[in-house]
């Protein structure tokens, strides 16, 4: 008797709580509907309230939940004035913790932790060594999805700043600044690539689609974010990677180290990119390097080494083998950059330019390539034309790869605006293209440059 009044207790208590269970996911989803519909027409004040209580009552609902939660928060943010901006901000760190906390698989670790990171150091939430660990909590655990250029730099510059603090030592510093700008070249290569590709279409005079003239935008706006980066990267190391501090370093560190084939290899690429290559502790590292692992970095260190010597014949056997041993894109472009201007001190025009489009290739955004190639057609103008028209519509196919150079790298922008501007007034007048009668008409350029040109429309 006992066993079937128990039984009978427990059926009512699991039906009890069944029919509570059904009841709050039925509230949950009145309230998250209500929420959501308002969030979508971004009506935030009134989705704030219903938004709060799913968080609350039933985090686990929905990960639309925090999405949409993290849409109103930023637009508060931007709103907000005075002390009110820290503690919006607060509020947007617990929404991305609860987010890792209820959806994990549904939630990147390294976009979450860097966006906390980036927002304890914009709202002055935490000390400097939390801001920092935050964010390396980010690269360590997910690598992949930590991205934007401003967060690169201040992980960067939080690491300096800690360095100067003496709280890390400066080898650290070295080898972030080898991640980052490693990550910034890689972006600026991808964004390149986009603006070249789309950019060349244009010219070529077809019509962008709304979605590629918004890719392009959107490429141009963010290769202008990760070069102003780059350039705060390095002004932020200043004087740290200095000869004058690298070369003590690097001296004192050697005994013990150069057996260590990682080491020298940083320690050579660092003093090769800060030109510390006339101290011996460079050839000392160059020798140890290629006797350990002979590589692409080792033959281009000598190559350095050769030319320094006036060799430049051994000098080009050893940049031709480093291009054929480099496997990363970025370096692998330095080197043929390094090969093309080589060619172009000699008067190799042609050969000059074949490398310098192996060094694009390779990276998009070395817009620098481009100012060489465009100074090399316009210094040609006298030479592959057949009159003095022919001779001086050089100058616009100059104009043409100077405005490239500026518009794939946004560092060189200034200078290529100036030389397009320069190639341009040297180029022919509207008057002379009247004279001439060849509105619209493409003009084949001989010698060495080999390419075409559509006079313009003046």
């Amino acid at each position: 008797m006992k066993t079937k009044i128990i039984l009978a207790i427990s059926t009512i208590a699991l039906g009890t709580t069944a029919t509570f269970a059904q009841a709050i996911s039925e509230e949950c989803k009145t309230t998250a509907s209500i929420a959501y519909e308002h969030a979508k027409v971004k009506n935030y004040e009134a989705a704030e309230a219903p938004l709060a209580k799913v968080r609350k009552e039933c985090p686990t609902y929905s990960v639309a939940t925090y999405q949409f939660t993290g849409k109103l928060l930023k637009a508060k943010l931007k709103k907000a004035t005075g002390d009110q901006k820290k503690v919006v901000a607060n509020e947007l760190i617990a929404m991305y913790k609860e987010r890792l906390q209820y959806f994990p698989t549904k939630s990147k670790k390294g976009n979450a932790y860097s966006n906390i990171a980036q927002l304890m150091y914009d709202h002055k939430i935490g000390t400097k060594e939390e801001q920092y660990a935050t964010f390396d909590k980010a690269y360590k655990e997910d690598q992949a999805n930590f991205h934007g250029a401003k967060k690169w730099y201040t992980y960067f510059s939080l690491l300096v700043d800690l360095h100067k603090d003496g709280k890390k030592e400066l080898q650290e510093v070295f080898d972030m600044y080898d991640v980052v700008t490693e990550k910034i070249e890689e972006e600026e290569s991808n964004k390149a690539k986009v603006i070249s590709e789309l950019s060349a279409k244009e010219e070529a005079g077809a019509t962008l689609t709304k979605k590629e003239a918004r890719k392009l935008k959107n490429a141009e706006i963010n290769l202008k974010a990760y070069s102003k980066v780059k350039g705060g990267v390095n002004g932020k190391l200043g004087v740290l990677a200095d000869c004058t501090n690298l070369i003590p370093l690097y001296n004192g560190q050697f005994d013990a180290k150069k057996g260590d084939i990682e080491w020298v290899k940083r320690a050579t690429r660092r003093m090769y990119s800060k030109e510390c290559t006339d101290d011996p502790l460079f050839f000392k590292l160059v020798e140890s390097q290629h006797k350990l692992e002979p590589s692409a970095k080792s033959a281009l260190y000598l190559g350095r080494l050769a030319e320094k010597d006036k060799n430049s014949a051994k000098a080009l056997e050893y940049y031709n083998q480093s291009a054929e041993l480099e496997t990363n894109k970025s370096d692998k472009a330095k080197v043929y950059y390094t090969i093309a201007s080589s060619y172009k001190k000699k008067g190799s025009y042609g050969k000059a330019r074949a490398y310098y489009n192996k060094a694009l290739q390779q990276k998009p955004s070395l817009g620098v390539a481009y100012l060489q190639i465009a100074n090399m057609i316009a210094s040609s103008a006298n030479n592959c034309g057949t009159d003095v028209f022919s001779k001086r519509a050089v100058y616009w196919l100059a104009a043409r790869y100077a405005n490239k150079a500026g518009r794939v790298d946004p560092s060189v922008s200034s200078n290529a605006s100036k030389a397009a501007a320069n190639f341009n007034a040297k180029a022919p007048s509207k008057s002379d293209v009247f004279q001439k009668g060849v509105q619209g008409q493409t003009i084949k350029i001989g010698c060495w440059i080999g390419e075409s040109i559509k006079v313009p429309a003046l």
